[in-house]
C-alpha cells in the first residue's frame, strides 16, 4: 500500500478498487457550499464517497465566533460519520479535491484522520485534473459502502487553541498560512478584522503547491520553510483549512504532524472572535 501523505494518479488508478481503499471527494466552495456535492455528482473518482467540509469535517459554528468559522469536528461524532460512510480502521484513506480548493479540503481530511489516530490516509497528488490527466474515468453514481467501525484515538498533541497561541514558548514560530495580502491586513474577504496574530511569519499554504497544483518536491518545501524546520511551529490560517496544507509540506520537508507542530485548529477567525485579543498589521 501507500507510503507518505501522497499518492500519485497512477497508484491511485492501480489500487482504486481494493477493499482497502477507501477514495474521499472534498471539493468545495467557500462561496457556494452546494458546489463541492453538485460537482461530485457530475463526475467523481469511481468508489469515490463524498464528503462536505461544512457538514462532516466541521463542527457548527457559535453565534459568538469562538472556535472560528470551521470548528473541529467532536471524535466521535466523526468516528460515527466514517463508520456510516464506510470507512473503518482497516481502510486506507485517499482524499482529492480540485481548485478553487487546490488541495486544501482533500488536506483537512488528511490532518483530522491523523489528529483520530488514523495514520493510513493520503492527498492524491495534483487532484481529480491528476486523475484524468493519468487516463482515469469519472462515475456519477452516489456511492454506499458498508458501514463499518472507526475508534477515534484522538491525539491532543497536533491541535491547540487562542490560550495555547498566547502562551506559547518563546522558541515556538506562529505560521500565518493566509495570502500576504490577508497577513498584512490589506484586504480581509471573511472575518471581520484584518492582519494576523501578533509575531507570526507568513508562509502562504498556496506556495505548497506548483503552477499545476502538484505539490513542490520535499527539496523545495525545505527551502520553503528553511530554519524553521529545526524550530516548534503552530500553524493557522483563517479557519483552520488551508493550514493544513502547510502542514503536509512540512511532512513532506520532513516534520511531520506531532513532531514539535501543531494546528491552531480556530485560527484567525477564532482568534479575532474575542475583541481583547492583540492583532498586527503591515509584512513584518
Amino acid at each position: 500500500m501507500a507510503q507518505g501523505p501522497l499518492v500519485s494518479a497512477d497508484w491511485l488508478i492501480e489500487h482504486a478498487r481494493s477493499d482497502k481503499v477507501r477514495v474521499v471527494d472534498c471539493r468545495f466552495s467557500l462561496s457556494d457550499p452546494e458546489a463541492g456535492r453538485r460537482a461530485y455528482r457530475a463526475g467523481h473518482i469511481p468508489g469515490a464517497l463524498y464528503l462536505d467540509l461544512e457538514q462532516a469535517l466541521s463542527a457548527p459554528k457559535r453565534p459568538d465566533g469562538a472556535g472560528g468559522r470551521h470548528p473541529l469536528p467532536d471524535p466521535e461524532a466523526l468516528a460515527v460519520c466514517l463508520g456510516q460512510a464506510g470507512i473503518g480502521g482497516e481502510h486506507l484513506v485517499v482524499a482529492y479535491d480540485e481548485p478553487p480548493g487546490g488541495g486544501m479540503y482533500a488536506a483537512r481530511l488528511w490532518w483530522l484522520l491523523r489528529w483520530m489516530g488514523h495514520d493510513a490516509v493520503a492527498v492524491l497528488d495534483g487532484g481529480l485534473s491528476a486523475w484524468i490527466e493519468a487516463g482515469g474515468g469519472l462515475d456519477v453514481s452516489v456511492v454506499r459502502h458498508p458501514p463499518a467501525s472507526f475508534t477515534p484515538r484522538v491525539r491532543p498533541e497536533l491541535v491547540t487553541d487562542a490560550s495555547g497561541v498566547m502562551t506559547r514558548a518563546e522558541n515556538v514560530t506562529l505560521i500565518d498560512s493566509r495570502a500576504a495580502a490577508r497577513y498584512a491586513g490589506e484586504t480581509e474577504p471573511l472575518d471581520k478584522k484584518a492582519g494576523h496574530i501578533p509575531g507570526a511569519v507568513n508562509i502562504d499554504w498556496s506556495a505548497s503547491l506548483d503552477e499545476h497544483g502538484y505539490f513542490r518536491t520535499p527539496q523545495e518545501q525545505r527551502a520553503r520553510f528553511g530554519p524553521l524546520l529545526e524550530q516548534q511551529a503552530i500553524v493557522y490560517c483563517g479557519s483552520g483549512v488551508s493550514a493544513t496544507v502547510n502542514l503536509l509540506a512540512l511532512e513532506l520537508a520532513g516534520k511531520p504532524p506531532g513532531t514539535h507542530t501543531r494546528l491552531y485548529a480556530g485560527s484567525w477567525s477564532d482568534w479575532v472572535s474575542d475583541d481583547a485579543r492583540p492583532i498586527a498589521t503591515g509584512h513584518r
